[in-house]
């Protein structure tokens, strides 16, 4: 029987108390060794619920000499500092997304551990979801005729004013929050070779960072990619493609419940047809390939994550930038 990889968990974010955790519990290739926070009762309330150690201080896990791995779920702008420090104990690494703000960054930080011949992955967990494989199989089939566009929209309901997320000193926003989900589909199902064409960022009124924004992209074959997002919305999480010959939609197709019926619905002439697929639990899915990268010794591809802090590093420093007062648009001066 092959002995379950101990796994320390940095910072005790919500992801890691609702989805990771559970997720690492269950999983028969993972045991969870250690629980760090910079408050110690949160670290022990959570070390207490999973029976392993509570560590007061992120370095200080990283001292402890019986960890394989490290999970990383720190706010994005402190993210690259432990995810460097980790990789240089000779800890495997699962990190949120991004892995950093910034292309260059991410790029040093995938070398590096590449050098060490660790696994650096970041936790994007839908593209482990098999209904995008299977749509990526229609798309082959020719189920839509010659690819015409791509279009995917993510956005969620207004956060509590003292979520993280509206703080710039810690990299909030919302195109590093959900604008990376519709961005990796297009990259996920379209392939690396997106150019940026153009985007706008704006800034929800007594916010100090972005809340929604929009981008066009084009592969050089002239498919077109339409991403929009934001923070500050109703809920809606979906893609659709479009075809010289039909199209098809996806709902829910970023955070889908375990339990989730995945369909996709596929339009053809006046015909409208609905693939239902098992539910999928995407988090153990997200897991397990972390797992297996490990144990194979080999790591995940990193094209689309590299080719992806490229553009969001595009987006975010051309995009024309607006800041809304009482709902009226405004150019800022400099972003």
């Amino acid at each position: 029987m092959t002995t379950p990889l101990r796994v320390g968990v940095i910072g005790c974010a919500d992801i890691a108390i609702r989805r990771m955790l559970p997720a690492f519990a269950t999983s028969p290739d993972i045991e969870i060794a250690a629980v760090a926070s910079r408050n110690l009762n949160k670290a022990r309330d959570l070390a207490e619920h999973y029976q392993c150690r509570a560590v007061h201080g992120y370095a200080e896990l990283l001292e402890l000499d019986d960890l394989h791995a490290v999970y990383i779920p720190l706010p994005a702008a402190l993210r690259p500092r432990w995810v460097e420090a980790a990789l240089r104990t000779g800890r495997h690494v699962l990190a949120e997304k991004p892995l950093s703000t910034q292309y260059t960054c991410t790029r040093d930080l995938l070398e590096l551990a590449a050098s060490r011949d660790l696994v650096l992955m970041e936790n994007i967990m839908f593209i482990h979801h098999p209904r995008h494989a299977a749509v990526r199989h229609l798309i082959t089939d020719g189920a839509l005729g010659e690819l015409r566009s791509f279009h995917a929209a993510f956005t969620i309901p207004p956060l509590a004013d003292s979520d993280i997320r509206y703080r710039p000193d810690l990299g909030g926003g919302a195109l590093t929050d959900v604008g990376i989900y519709p961005l990796r589909a297009a990259l996920h199902l379209l392939g690396p070779r997106l150019d940026l064409i153009g985007a706008s960022l704006a800034q929800g009124a007594g916010r100090q960072v972005d809340t929604s924004g929009a981008a066009l992209l084009r592969t050089p074959g002239g498919v077109t990619a339409q991403i929009t997002f934001g923070m500050e919305h109703t809920y809606h999480s979906a893609y659709e493609l479009r075809g010289s010959q039909g199209s098809l939609t996806v709902d829910r197709a970023f955070t889908p419940p375990a339990d989730h019926t995945p369909v996709i619905t596929l339009h053809r002439g006046t015909t409208t047809e609905e693939i239902r697929l098992p539910p999928h639990d995407q988090v153990a899915a997200t897991v397990t390939a972390f797992t297996a990268a490990i144990r194979t010794a080999a790591p995940p591809d990193t094209d689309a994550t590299l080719r992806q802090s490229h553009l969001l590093t595009q987006i975010s420093r051309t995009a024309p930038y607006t800041a809304h007062t009482n709902g009226s648009p405004r150019k800022a001066d400099d972003h």
